[in-house]
C-alpha cells in the first residue's frame, strides 16, 4: 500500500513538473525575451521622450480608465437590481447579460461606425432637426468611441462578479443597519459597498488590463496613437528596430502595476460577507412593477447590442447612406462572403485552433487545480500563480514574445514561426490566455467537493484513478464544462494573437479574416459585416450553452 501511494505521489509531482515546464516555455520565456530585448534605458527613455509613443501610452491609459468607469456605471445598478428584487423574467436576465460578449468589440466597430459615422444614423437624425452633424471619430471623440464600445462589450464581467458578491451578503447585515437608523444610501456606502469590494475590484482589474491592452478596437477605428496599435505597426521592423520590444516591455510594466494594485485592494477589502443568501432577502415585486426590472434589463441589452444590430443592418443592406434604416435589403453580401476564398477556410481554421486550445487549457487548468486543491503538493501555490499569470499579461505581449522567439532563438524558430501553419502556435497561444478561466472554474468545483466521498470509495477498494473518475470527476464535470465553453468561445473570437501570429491567408482565423475583409475597398466592410453575423450567431449559441450550464457559477471563470 505504501508503494502504491508513493507511486501515485511521484505521478502527481511528475504532472506538476510538466505543467511548470509547459508554462515556462510558452508563458515565461516569451515574457523574459520581451523584457531582455526591450528593457534598456536608452529605448525606454526614447519612448517617454518621443511625443508619439508618449501620447500612445497616455491614450491607452485614458481608454482603460474610461472603459472601467463606464462599466461600473452600467454594471453596478443592474447587479443591485438583480439581487434586491424578484421579478418576472428574472431567469432570462443572465443570458441577456452575456449577449454583448458574443462578438469582439473590434467587429462591432464596423456597426458602430454606421451608427455614429458622419453620414450615419445619429448624424442623419441630427440633420433632420437642423442640427449640425457631430464628428464622433475625430480627436478625443475617437477615444471616447473606443471606450464606449469596449465598455458595452466588457460590462458583463463586472456584472457577474458583483452579482456573486451581492448574493453572498447576509440580508440581516443590511437589516441591522436599517434598524439602527441608517437610511438606504448610508447603508449602501457603510455596509453593502465594503462587502462587495472583492467582486468590484476583481471585475474592474480584468476590465482595466483588458482595455489597456486591447488592439482590435482602436485598430478598426484607425486610432493609431495607442500603444497596442503602435506595437502592431512596428512588428515588421523588430529585427532591425528594437523599439517595439521596449513598447511591449513598458506596456507589460504598466499592466503589472495595475494588476498588483488591484490585488492589494482585494487583500485589504473587507471580505466578511456572512453566510446568508441575497435571494432570501430579495423583495418580490407584484403586478405591473414586476415587469419593470425586466424592461430595464431588456433596454440595456438593446443598447449594448447596438453594434451587433447595426452590423446586421449593414450586412443585409444594399444602400445605407444618410438614412435611419437601410433603403434596400439584400443577401448579396452573404453570397460574396461565401464565395470569398478567406471565409470558409477561416471558419474551419478557427474551429481547429479553438478546439485545440480548449483541450490544452482544460488539461492544464485541471492539473493546476488538482495540484493545489486535491493533491495539495508543496509548491501548489506556485502552480496556481503561474496559471493565473496570463490575466495580468496582455495577449499582445505573449504574441509579440512568440514572434521574438522565432527571430532570436534558433531552436524555437520552426515552432514559433508564424509564416508556416500556425495550428500548434495559435492553439497554444489561445490556451495560455484561457487557462485562468478553467483553473478557477475547476478549483471552485474541487473546493465544493468533500474529500470524504473519495476516501469512502478508496476504503471500499477503488483505486485512486477509479475513485477520481467515478466520484470526483462527475461532480466537477459541470465546472469543467463551464470553463471549457468559455475557453472555446473566447478562443474563437481572440483578436491580438490572431492578428499578430496568423501571417498567411490560408491559415487566417475568423478575426484576422474579418479584419482583412474590412480593409477592402468597395463592399469589403459590408462583406465583413455579413461574415460577422455568422460568427455572432455561432458564438451566441455557445455562450447560451455556457450560461445555461453555469447559472450562478458563471463568475467563477472571471475570478482571480
Amino acid at each position: 500500500m505504501n508503494k502504491f501511494f508513493k507511486a501515485a505521489n511521484i505521478l502527481h509531482y511528475f504532472s506538476f513538473a510538466l505543467l511548470i515546464a509547459f508554462l515556462s516555455v510558452f508563458l515565461l520565456l516569451p515574457i523574459y525575451l520581451v523584457i531582455s530585448e526591450g528593457l534598456h534605458w536608452d529605448l525606454i527613455s526614447e519612448i517617454f521622450r518621443n511625443p508619439v509613443t508618449r501620447e500612445g501610452l497616455l491614450n491607452s491609459l485614458k481608454i482603460a480608465l474610461l472603459t472601467t468607469f463606464l462599466t461600473i456605471l452600467i454594471a453596478f445598478p443592474f447587479a443591485l437590481l438583480f439581487n434586491k428584487y424578484d421579478f418576472k423574467g428574472k431567469k432570462a436576465v443572465s443570458f441577456f447579460m452575456l449577449l454583448p460578449m458574443i462578438l469582439p468589440p473590434f467587429v462591432g466597430a464596423l456597426g458602430i461606425q454606421q451608427f455614429l459615422g458622419y453620414y450615419g444614423v445619429v448624424n442623419t437624425l441630427l440633420r433632420s432637426f437642423g442640427i449640425a452633424p457631430v464628428a464622433f471619430f475625430d480627436g478625443e471623440n475617437k477615444l471616447l468611441a473606443v471606450a464606449i464600445i469596449e465598455a458595452l462589450h466588457l460590462y458583463p464581467i463586472l456584472y457577474l462578479n458583483l452579482v456573486a458578491s451581492l448574493n453572498s451578503i447576509d440580508p440581516s447585515m443590511e437589516e441591522a443597519s436599517h434598524l439602527l437608523g441608517a437610511g438606504k444610501l448610508q447603508t449602501f456606502f457603510k455596509v453593502t459597498l465594503p462587502l462587495v469590494k472583492n467582486g468590484l475590484f476583481a471585475g474592474c482589474s480584468i476590465i482595466l488590463i483588458w482595455s489597456f491592452t486591447e488592439l482590435g478596437t482602436p485598430l478598426m477605428f484607425g486610432f493609431t496613437r495607442t500603444t497596442p496599435v503602435q506595437i502592431f505597426n512596428g512588428m515588421n521592423e523588430i529585427e532591425s528596430n528594437p523599439l517595439p520590444y521596449a513598447l511591449v516591455a513598458v506596456m507589460l510594466f504598466f499592466s503589472t502595476i495595475l494588476y498588483l494594485m488591484a490585488k492589494k485592494m482585494l487583500r485589504t477589502a473587507n471580505a466578511v460577507t456572512g453566510k446568508g443568501s441575497r435571494q432570501s432577502g430579495a423583495y418580490c415585486l407584484r403586478g405591473f412593477t414586476s415587469w419593470l426590472p425586466f424592461t430595464a434589463f431588456a433596454l440595456l441589452a438593446i443598447i449594448s447590442l447596438l453594434p451587433h444590430i447595426m452590423l446586421l443592418c449593414c450586412a443585409f443592406s444594399q444602400e445605407y447612406y444618410q438614412t435611419l434604416l437601410p433603403k434596400v435589403f439584400t443577401l448579396i453580401h452573404f453570397e460574396e462572403a461565401l464565395s470569398n476564398p478567406m471565409v470558409i477556410p477561416s471558419i474551419i481554421n478557427s474551429l481547429r485552433y479553438a478546439l485545440l486550445a480548449t483541450f490544452i487549457a482544460v488539461i492544464l487548468g485541471l492539473t493546476g487545480a488538482l495540484i493545489q486543491h486535491k493533491w495539495r503538493l508543496k509548491g501548489g501555490l506556485l502552480a496556481d500563480i503561474l496559471c493565473m499569470l496570463p490575466l495580468s499579461v496582455p495577449g499582445i505581449v505573449i504574441a509579440f514574445g512568440y514572434i521574438g522567439m522565432s527571430a532570436k532563438i534558433d531552436w524555437a524558430r520552426d515552432f514559433f514561426n508564424p509564416n508556416g501553419n500556425p495550428l500548434l502556435l495559435l492553439g497554444v497561444a489561445y490556451a495560455i490566455r484561457r487557462i485562468p478561466y478553467v483553473i478557477r472554474s475547476a478549483s471552485s468545483g474541487l473546493q465544493q467537493t468533500p474529500d470524504d466521498l473519495e476516501f469512502a470509495a478508496r476504503n471500499l477498494g477503488a483505486s485512486e484513478k477509479g475513485a477520481f473518475f467515478r466520484i470526483t470527476f462527475p461532480i466537477i464535470g459541470a465546472h469543467l464544462l463551464i470553463g471549457g465553453l468559455f475557453a472555446f468561445s473566447f478562443s474563437m473570437l481572440e483578436v491580438s494573437d490572431s492578428l499578430i501570429l496568423a501571417q498567411k491567408s490560408a491559415f487566417y482565423p475568423i478575426t484576422k479574416a474579418l479584419f482583412e475583409l474590412s480593409q477592402f475597398l468597395g463592399n469589403g466592410p459590408a462583406v465583413a459585416c455579413a461574415f460577422g453575423v455568422w460568427t455572432m450567431l455561432f458564438l451566441g449559441a455557445t455562450l447560451f450553452l455556457a450560461s445555461t450550464f453555469a447559472g450562478k457559477k458563471s463568475t467563477d471563470v472571471f475570478k482571480f
